[in-house]
């Protein structure tokens, strides 16, 4: 009998903010856990998994996530510089996610050759991005830099931009953010509290990602 195929990688569209209504931001200190975490993301129906190059082991699970875990999107977030863009894609990130952005950083993300979301918390940076062609962007820190009324401001004056706020974003808020006509999701790691991760509680976070999957 042949051996059953794996199944394949799931394909990305050219939106990271159509993946799922909750973008799962994970800092992963054991890089044992990457892939077990992201497969109770996924279960729950959060399949896009945001690794934020914050740890030493955050390199080493994006590569797991992405040869054991194929029905995930793994991407990289907390991407700085050119070379972590390099690093996260060549461990197999396949979109990215900056804080920030510059014109170096910016060019470099463009030439990587998957989505990406560029970090903005003001106006004029959301202007000098779409100036280059960019419309969907990270909303960040969201709360801090004025929450869902400064996102609700911006879609008048400039309602071909869309964003994943992240940064304080919680249940309670979450629906005000997504109820935007320029939000596309939002971004947070409340579906994986730290003592749930600590004690290897999957079924947890399982659980809190088919609530976070439900929000809209």
């Amino acid at each position: 009998m042949s051996p059953t195929p794996s199944p394949s990688p799931t394909p990305v569209t050219d939106s990271v903010l159509e993946l799922a209504p909750v973008l799962p931001v994970v800092v992963v200190d054991d890089p044992a856990d990457a892939v077990p975490l992201a497969r109770a993301l996924v279960a729950g129906g959060l399949r896009a998994v945001e690794v934020t190059l914050r740890t030493a082991g955050a390199l080493d699970a994006v590569r797991a996530i992405g040869a054991e875990v194929p029905e995930a999107v793994v991407g990289a977030g907390t991407v700085v510089s050119p070379e972590t863009v390099d690093a996260a894609v060549a461990a197999g990130a396949r979109f990215l996610v900056s804080p920030a952005c510059t014109e170096t950083l910016l060019a470099s993300m463009k030439a990587s050759g998957v989505p990406f979301l560029p970090g903005v918390s003001t106006a004029s940076e959301v202007l000098a991005l779409l100036e280059r062609g960019v419309r969907e962007m990270k909303f960040f820190p969201a709360e801090a830099a004025g929450g869902a009324a400064y996102l609700k401001s911006l879609a008048g004056p400039l309602p071909q931009a869309r964003f994943c706020p992240t940064g304080g974003v919680s249940p309670a808020n979450a629906p005000a953010y997504l109820a935007l006509p320029n939000v596309g999701c939002v971004g947070g790691s409340w579906m994986l509290p730290a003592e749930a991760v600590a004690a290897k509680d999957w079924d947890r976070v399982e659980r809190l990602a088919r609530e976070a999957s439900g929000l809209r």
